[in-house]
Formats: C-alpha cells, sequence, structure tokens
C-alpha cells in the first residue's frame, strides 16, 4: 500500500498526534488532584462524589457517537481543534465553582470534549499508523501518559511555586490551546485521511462507511469493547480515586496526593514509549494476557501493603501493565473485517471509555457501602477477567 504524501508531511502528522495524545493526557490529569478538593469544597460524601463524576462520564458517552460522524464529515483534526478549546473552556471552572449544579453542568461539557477528542485523535492515529505499515498507536498512547505526568503533578508544582490555584489551571488550559493550534496545519485534512482510508480498504474486506447499528451490534466489536471497558476502569480509578485514597486510608499529605496518578502515569509512559517494539517482539495477546495480570497484582498489592509505598508501586506495577492494552485493543479496532473504522473506533471508544468515566461512579458506591478498599479489589477482579477472557477468545496477534 503506497500513498503519495512526502515522509516529512508522514512525520510531521506523527509528531502532531503525539503532541494531541499529549494534550489531552494533561486536560484530563490536571483535574485528578482537584478531586479531593472539590469533595471538600462541595461537601460531597463519596456516594456524592461518585454521582458527580458520573456527569463527566455522561458528557463523554454523549459525544462519543457523534464525534464518529462528525470525523467523518469534517476530519479530525476540525473535532480535535474544537474538543480541546471545550475542554481548555472548562477546566478552569472545575476549581472555582462551589455549586454542586453549576459543577455539575461543567463536568458535563469538559467531558464531552474529552470524549469528542478521543474519538477524533485516535481515528487519526490509526490513519497514520496504516500509512506507515507498523505499530505506532503504543508512542502516541505514551504521550497521553506523558501528558498525565505533567497534569497530575504540574497543578500541585505551580501552586508550591506561589501562583493561585486559578492562574495555574488557567496556564495549563493555556498550554493545551497553544499545542493544538500550533499543530493544527500539521494533521491530516479531511480529504488526506479519506485517500489514506480508501487506499487501506483495497487490501482488507473492510468498507470505508457502513450502517453504524449494524457494525455497533457486531460481536468483534462488542468484545473489544468490554475489555477495553474493564481495562479503562482500573485507569479511572486511579484518575479519580487515588488521591482519595492515598489521602483518606493511606494518611498521605493531601498536597502529595497526586504522586498516585503521577507515579502511574510515569510507569505507563514509559512502557508505551517502548510499547510498539515489544508489541511487535511478543504477540497482542501475551501483551494483553500479561499485563492484565501484571495489574491485577499491583492493585491487589495497593490494597493489602500497609503504608503509602506499597500503594505507589501497586499503581506502578498496574501502570505498566495495563499501559499496551488500549493501543492493541485500538489497533484492532481499526482493522476489524466488515466494519469502517469510522464506526469500529466511535463504538469501542464509547463502550470502553465507560469504564474510565463512568466506572469511578461505580466505585463510589462500592466505596460508600463497604470500603475504597474493597473498590479497588473489584477492579483487581475485574483485569483478572479480562485476562481469562482474551487468552479463550483474544484477537490480536
Amino acid at each position: 500500500m503506497t500513498i503519495a504524501i512526502p515522509s516529512d508531511q508522514q512525520t510531521k502528522a506523527r509528531t502532531a498526534t503525539q503532541l494531541v495524545f499529549l494534550v489531552c493526557g494533561l486536560g484530563m490529569a490536571s483535574w485528578a488532584p482537584m478531586v479531593p478538593f472539590a469533595k471538600d469544597r462541595l461537601g460531597l460524601d463519596d456516594a456524592d462524589l461518585g454521582l458527580l463524576l458520573l456527569m463527566l462520564g455522561a458528557g463523554a458517552m454523549v459525544m462519543m457517537p457523534t464525534s464518529g460522524w462528525l470525523v467523518s464529515r469534517l476530519g479530525s483534526r476540525t473535532v480535535i481543534a474544537g474538543a480541546a478549546l471545550l475542554m481548555a473552556l472548562t477546566l478552569p471552572l472545575l476549581i472555582i465553582l462551589s455549586s454542586p449544579i453549576a459543577m455539575a453542568v461543567t463536568l458535563f461539557l469538559f467531558g464531552a470534549g474529552v470524549g469528542a477528542i478521543d474519538v477524533a485523535m485516535n481515528a487519526h492515529g490509526v490513519q497514520v499508523q496504516n500509512l506507515y505499515g507498523r505499530p505506532i498507536m503504543s508512542s502516541l498512547h505514551g504521550l497521553f501518559s506523558v501528558g498525565g505526568l505533567f497534569g497530575s503533578l504540574g497543578l500541585g508544582f505551580l501552586v508550591r511555586l506561589g501562583l493561585n490555584p486559578t492562574y495555574a489551571i488557567g496556564s495549563i488550559a493555556a498550554l493545551m490551546v497553544l499545542i493544538v493550534l500550533t499543530q493544527y496545519n500539521k494533521l491530516f485534512a479531511a480529504d488526506t485521511e479519506r485517500q489514506i482510508m480508501a487506499r487501506f480498504a483495497e487490501t482488507t474486506d473492510q468498507p470505508t462507511a457502513g450502517r453504524t447499528r449494524l457494525g455497533w451490534l457486531k460481536g468483534s466489536v462488542l468484545f473489544l469493547g468490554l475489555m477495553c471497558f474493564a481495562v479503562f476502569l482500573s485507569e479511572g480509578a486511579i484518575l479519580d480515586w487515588s488521591a482519595i485514597y492515598l489521602r483518606d486510608t493511606k494518611g498521605m499529605d493531601p498536597t502529595l496526593a497526586g504522586a498516585g496518578y503521577a507515579a502511574f502515569s510515569v510507569a505507563m509512559a514509559i512502557m508505551r514509549l517502548i510499547g510498539d517494539k515489544l508489541v511487535a517482539r511478543l504477540s497482542g495477546r501475551a501483551v494483553v494476557v500479561g499485563g492484565s495480570l501484571l495489574g491485577a497484582a499491583g492493585i491487589a498489592m495497593a490494597v493489602l501493603i500497609p503504608g503509602v509505598y506499597g500503594a505507589l508501586l501497586g499503581f506502578v506495577l498496574l501502570g505498566l501493565g495495563v499501559a499496551n492494552i488500549v493501543p492493541i485493543f485500538f489497533s484492532a479496532a481499526g482493522r476489524l473485517p466488515g466494519v469502517a473504522p469510522t464506526i469500529s473506533i466511535p463504538a469501542i471508544t464509547t463502550i470502553g471509555y465507560t469504564g474510565l468515566l463512568t466506572g469511578p461512579a461505580l466505585l463510589g458506591f462500592i466505596a460508600e457501602q463497604f470500603s475504597l478498599s474493597v473498590a479497588l479489589g473489584f477492579v483487581s477482579l475485574l483485569l483478572v477477567l479480562v485476562a481469562l477472557s482474551y487468552q479463550l477468545n483474544g484477537q490480536a496477534n
């Protein structure tokens, strides 16, 4: 498969896509250290906080299916730019709002931006990967994890330097906008994306378009979506609950509680940056099964070993384990037989991100009824089920 796109343009498109992944990770992770302060500012218990977090997930769930339609008509880069702007405009509000209703509405809009940019950047990433003809999705998701690292630590660092928290989060939002605007023209235009998709479809039985409803109901789509759900739920657990777990259960200083997500993000970033070579050397199934079991063991360690350091080490093992699972799933989504990428990627993204964005609400109810440790133990069990299911039915080589 050859496409008449200069090599320097391909390289620029890949770099621009990586930076968009970084922006998404930066925006999402900047919310993580704000969660304990939002809980205290609004006077919420764990169940109420779970309901509030559900609004972020609801915004993403509403937007993700629509984003596939928008990408197919407007192109990925237009959707990426609009979604990044929405995230940047709503992020600073999350640190100052004191009304639960206003906070819920803003989280919904923020979640809509997250959902839209995630579908668009993964759709663009799949086309870049198709053009390269070799795995690059892990390196793209690696930049998401790098963004997660800077987002989880950046806010606390700026505040410790004496910057007003509102100005600190505003600076992060401005950086997000600046990155996207400078990279916009380096992303593929809509016509170029369609050309790549059409040429790739010539070598497979994959259509470039199709009936959305039937595509979503295909067993291969549902299977990958459910596997994504469980893995994303483990990421959501660390994003939304690690700071509270370290503060309330392990007794960590609240200003340092973002270190849990930072440790997780560092581990994910390192593993994802070497993930393409790892996937090429091993089978996708081995990476998924082994990584799921390692992640399950990491969460169990965080729960069972007393003290802060055991929890941090457990979060590191979770990050190492699940780092390359999601990129494998998205790569598989882009090449499912009989399903166009503009259908399979939004479908799998939507089902999977239900775990990331609404799963923490479920964990909140479990924590309220039992404890946060029990809720995290439930996540460990889900990862074991992913390993068993993929070993028996996995589609990646």
